[in-house]
């Protein structure tokens, strides 16, 4: 049975009866990526939400707090680009593990930092093991998911982007208040481990699962896939899917490093809010929130289209045009007469961007193989990063010169969708692609 050409067309609520019917296990490993992406932003988001209060305790110019995420990016983009061909090489079980456990000590080691060099380092180290999560989560989702399921289960894992980021506001205010800002750093740390133990005990590629039953392993290897081999990076670098992908995540990825490390600063100086649930912390649910159905709900707008008959990349493609669309409320924020203005024009803004992050993603896997998955995925993660490090930078120097004026960033963001979903359009294989024996 192929899920992308006989699947009965019954709709989303109709879909999910019958993949948790085909079995249950592979939404099991969806749900330990599902967690380890929210803990990978709990880690990410607590630098921005604890800003104040560390800018007060080490006076922090706005340039410095941009200094250290560019570091962050660094690492990030460096560690994507050898995360990705690592996972590949090593497999996905063993690599996260490793990562999981590296990131959490770098995040641990943050409580130990005492100036801007110190949480430079830390940041770069964060990063460098951090920009593992999502070659690992793609490459699981690859592995455990047929096309008509893929774009689903990537915005499902995804939310977990948005969960982690609506978690920490609820969560550091407890601890800074208890505790201080060091300890929030070795909270966040021990998470990791918790969930190191949780992989390990649970996780299994579908060849060797113990649980996986003969129905399920069907259904996840209807697609038909050539056979695996160790493909030379540089004739990976050489694809024209590879730069397809690339390219277009480079324009678009750093927008949403703006909404983490800029929202709460912005928000912040806008409106005079404070550090705790009640300010900062309900605005920032509601946007997260709103991402999360985003993320989903975008998933589920190209898994309907398959399901209805329709190409998978020209399903993808087309919901990313809708996505764009929607993307272009974001205009509207930094001009708003109340908070609540301005949060509903960032909502449907950051909702659309993580349906267009559930659909690109899901297009790369749609026509890479999945034994060349992490290393196309980490390289255009690579590149994505690349663009967050002079997006940090960018947005530093704009808000230095303009006196904290965010309307100018804010209308640049639609821009670079409609420019990737041009590139994408002209560029993107669409079916799977064969790599050939010779260069």
């Amino acid at each position: 049975m192929n899920p992308t050409a006989s699947a009965p067309r019954s709709g989303l609520a109709g879909r999910l009866r019958e993949a948790l019917a085909v079995g249950r296990v592979r939404w099991g490993m969806l749900a330990l990526v599902f967690l380890a992406t929210t803990l990978n932003y709990i880690d990410r988001a607590a630098l921005g939400v604890m800003q104040p209060v560390l800018a007060g305790a080490m006076a922090w110019t706005a340039q410095d707090y941009a200094n250290i995420n560019f570091w962050f990016q660094l690492g990030y983009a460096i560690g994507f680009a050898v995360q990705g061909r690592f996972i590949d090489l090593v497999g996905v079980r063993r690599a996260f593990a490793l990562a999981v456990l590296l990131w959490s000590l770098a995040a641990a080691a943050h409580g130990l930092a005492v100036s801007v060099a110190g949480f430079m380092v830390c940041r770069f180290f964060l990063g460098l093991t951090e920009a593992a999560n999502y070659p690992a989560c793609v490459k699981t989702t690859r592995l455990w998911f047929p096309a008509g399921e893929r774009a689903l289960a990537t915005g499902l894992f995804n939310a977990g982007t948005n969960v982690g980021a609506m978690l920490t506001p609820l969560m550091l205010p407890l601890i800074l208040s208890l505790w201080g800002w060091q300890a929030a750093f070795f909270v966040i740390g021990a998470l990791g481990g918790v969930w190191l133990l949780l992989w390990l005990g649970r996780y299994h590629n579908p060849e060797s699962h113990p649980r996986l039953g003969p129905a399920e392993r069907a259904w996840i290897q209807a697609d038909p896939e050539p056979p695996p081999r160790r493909v030379p990076y540089a004739r990976i670098l050489r694809l024209r899917g590879t730069w397809a992908f690339a390219l277009a995540f480079a324009v678009t990825a750093p927008v949403f490093w703006f909404y983490l490390y800029w929202l709460p600063p912005f928000l912040n100086q806008r409106y005079g809010l404070g550090i705790s649930v009640t300010q900062i912390g309900i605005p920032l649910i509601v946007i997260y929130l709103t991402a999360d159905i985003g993320s989903v709900g975008g998933g589920a707008l190209s898994s309907l289209m398959i399901d209805r008959g329709m190409a998978p990349v020209r399903a993808r493609l087309l919901s990313m045009l809708v996505c764009a669309a929607c993307i272009t409320a974001i205009v509207f924020a930094g001009g708003a007469s109340s908070l609540w203005l301005a949060v509903a024009a960032i909502s449907l803004a950051i909702g659309a961007h993580q349906a267009w992050t559930a659909n690109i993603w899901s297009l790369v896997m749609d026509y890479t193989p999945r034994h060349m998955v992490g290393s196309v995925f980490g390289f255009g993660g690579m590149l994505g990063s690349v663009g967050g490090m002079f997006m940090t930078q960018l947005v530093g120097h704009v808000l230095t010169v303009t006196n904290n004026n965010y309307e100018v960033l804010f209308s640049l963001i639609p821009c670079c969708y409609f420019v990737a979903l041009g590139w994408l359009y002209l560029m993107a294989p669409r079916q799977l692609m064969a790599v050939p024996e010779e260069a």
